[in-house]
């Protein structure tokens, strides 16, 4: 694996990676967002994660491998969504906010903070820069089982890359009352 320079790290993280984050965690936030606040103990399997645990850890997960780049190490702990946040929507609320105080904060970050080399939990190290694609894969991946759990918990599945039918029937539906 090549490593990028100082420099290298931070041109990409500037100027590709974090237009790239930005969106995604818009898209992020409307699926957090489209989970109804009943049936959030719903689960697919008995080994799955209810929806509300999978609503909050997308949530904290998200911001945590951002705040571990601007930190230069993985805290457990670090992030935790305060108690009186507990609607889905305002869990996607709270996402909303401190991602964007993280993704401000990387962008403040020198080229050298981000080849720092960071260890993951004693499993690896790796240059800092890194942890924000694996935490964008790691979102991507969770953010996936979460949309499949919508529609069973009666809520409505966002367009996430393109239209979802329930976007699409939003749309036909707002042209046919204009």
């Amino acid at each position: 694996m090549s490593e990028l320079t100082a420099e290298q790290a931070e041109l990409f993280v500037l100027h590709v990676l974090l237009e790239t984050l930005k969106q995604e965690s818009l898209t992020t936030k409307s699926v957090l967002a489209a989970l109804p606040n009943a049936n959030l103990d719903y689960r697919p399997d008995p080994r799955a994660r209810t929806a509300n645990e999978l609503l909050r850890h997308i949530a904290t997960a998200d911001n945590f491998f951002l705040k571990s780049v601007v930190d230069g190490a993985f805290v457990p702990g670090s992030v935790t969504i305060p108690e009186r946040v507990k609607a889905p929507a305002e869990v996607a609320e709270w996402y909303e906010t401190e991602y964007a105080k993280n993704v401000d904060a990387i962008s403040k970050l020198s080229g050298q903070a981000l080849v720092k080399l960071v260890d993951f939990r004693g499993l690896f190290k790796r240059p800092a820069y890194t942890y924000l694609q694996r935490g964008l894969l790691h979102t991507v991946h969770h953010r996936g089982q979460l949309s499949i759990y919508l529609r069973p918990v009666g809520g409505k599945v966002p367009a996430i890359y393109g239209e979802s039918y329930d976007s699409k029937e939003a749309k036909n539906a707002t042209q046919a009352r204009a």
